[in-house]
């Protein structure tokens, strides 16, 4: 793909550079055609990119220290396996504790249907396919509490598969992982 892309945008830079050779003494609709037809809309795309590249980097797992949480969809719930105080793991039932400030990845997987981990505040969303596993890294930036839910239709209950993502602050107290509740009981599949 980098390099068809390559070819093409070689081929448009040729284009472009015909054409500026040609109407250099061109009129005044001319130069208003290049400079802002083509001045800008390159100005802009070229942010853009930048921008793209920039976000799409953000959301790389990277063999370094951030938090890993595990999470496994199912129909129609979400389990996070998270460290604990103490370093133990802690399971949760539709609720993920992560602290503010610092990176962390997300293993997604799936024990039935395709589902979509989504949480709309922290941006990015990636699919969790059954027999594969997906890792995602996030970062939330300040404490509080959001909404995440599943993206992808994953039958009749699809609606109530959403879950809640605490964001604590790590200087502070530890989140009360007992107030969380307790892990439902899972039907054949899970």
């Amino acid at each position: 793909m980098l390099i068809g892309a390559a070819l093409i945008t070689a081929l448009v830079l040729v284009l472009v550079a015909l054409a500026l050779r040609r109407g250099a003494g061109g009129t005044s609709e001319r130069r208003w055609t290049i400079h802002w037809g083509l001045g800008f809309t390159m100005t802009v795309l070229a942010l853009l990119l930048g921008f793209g590249l920039w976000t799409g980097e953000r959301m790389i797992s990277r063999a370094d220290d951030a938090l890993r949480v595990e999470a496994e969809a199912r129909q129609w719930g979400w389990r996070f396996t998270q460290p604990g105080p103490g370093g133990e793991s802690v399971t949760t039932e539709g609720i993920l504790y992560v602290p503010a400030g610092a990176p962390f990845d997300i293993v997604l997987r799936s024990a039935d249907v395709i589902h979509s981990f989504w949480v709309p505040q922290l941006g990015g969303k990636m699919d969790a396919i059954p027999g594969h596993e997906n890792i995602h890294r996030l970062q939330a930036d300040a404490p509080g509490r959001h909404e995440g839910l599943c993206a992808e239709f994953c039958g009749l209950g699809h609606a109530a598969m959403r879950f809640e993502v605490v964001v604590y602050d790590p200087d502070g107290p530890p989140p009360d992982f007992a107030s969380a509740p307790p892990p439902a009981a899972t039907g054949e599949g899970s």
